[in-house]
């Protein structure tokens, strides 16, 4: 019979739960709400985020709660991809996107989802809002310690990624958007920096052009000062970006332990004690 096989399967968990949600919120944000659940409702040392489509192979979990226990269950530990297996085009938008993360945070991406993570840091993790648009985003915004093991991508069971590129662009920007703070203060320096330079450039041509008239043309200090506006107008939108993103943080939003029940429509016991 199927319900004695999968028990037969399942002898060595105390319980199983399968969480049903209202609705199609993402992985991110299912990953949020399965967190959340996990802190309200389980008493448990560690906790495992992978994917179940076969990408995320079982036969790495021991190696991650291996590198747990080195580090005594004070770290997240990622699985570091060593080899993706998407197409061509996939892997080169990818490296676009970690390219322009890189250049807007200063942070490389290197893990994804699966991770085992203490208790401890669940906990820390479901009361802040960052969770609710990305889970390795938000363990580095928090200032978890992390540790890395290379693990490979294994190959889908069935069927085919829905991780098109208006997908990735939108899963890139939910990453970005942990960050906005430190985006901000960026751009704002970056910024600043050119201003600096051009103004720099405008005193070096108007000397020149006092010097000798002819050398410089009358219109590249014109143009010059033209970017210096345009630059500061670039400071004062990061500025008020800045101010924006904080005065957001002082108000009320969503938190996935607080919140998380209003996506949950059912909750399925499995396998375990009723």
């Amino acid at each position: 019979m199927p319900g004695d096989l999968i028990r037969s399967r399942l002898e060595g968990f105390l319980s199983v739960d399968v969480l049903t949600l209202a609705r199609n919120v993402g992985h991110q944000r299912a990953i949020a709400v399965g967190l959340s659940y996990v802190a309200s409702e389980c008493d448990t040392r560690v906790v495992v985020i992978m994917d179940g489509d076969g990408e995320d192979l079982p036969t790495d979990v021991p190696r991650l709660l291996g590198q747990f226990d080195v580090f005594e269950g004070r770290r997240v530990v990622f699985a570091q991809r060593t080899r993706r297996s998407e197409g061509a085009a996939f892997s080169f938008f990818y490296a676009l996107y970690r390219m322009a993360h890189w250049l807007l945070t200063g942070l490389r991406v290197q893990v994804g989802n699966f991770s085992a993570l203490p208790m401890a840091s669940v906990k820390k993790l479901v009361v802040g809002s960052d969770l609710w648009n990305h889970y390795a985003a938000a363990v580095i915004q928090s200032r978890l310690p992390t540790a890395l093991v290379p693990t490979t991508r294994g190959h889908r069971l069935a069927g085919r990624t829905s991780m098109n590129f208006v997908a990735l662009v939108s899963h890139g920007l939910s990453a970005m958007s942990v960050f906005a703070d430190r985006i901000g203060v960026r751009i704002l320096l970056a910024s600043i920096f050119l201003m600096a330079m051009l103004v720099a450039g405008v005193a070096i041509a108007f000397i020149v052009h006092v010097i000798d008239p002819f050398t410089i043309s009358s219109w590249v200090p014109i143009a010059i000062w033209m970017f210096v506006v345009l630059l500061g107008q670039a400071a004062m939108l990061a500025v008020i970006f800045i101010f924006i993103i904080q005065g957001g943080r002082a108000t009320s939003s969503f938190i996935p332990a607080r919140d998380y029940r209003l996506f949950v429509a059912s909750v399925l016991r499995l396998y375990g004690d009723k």
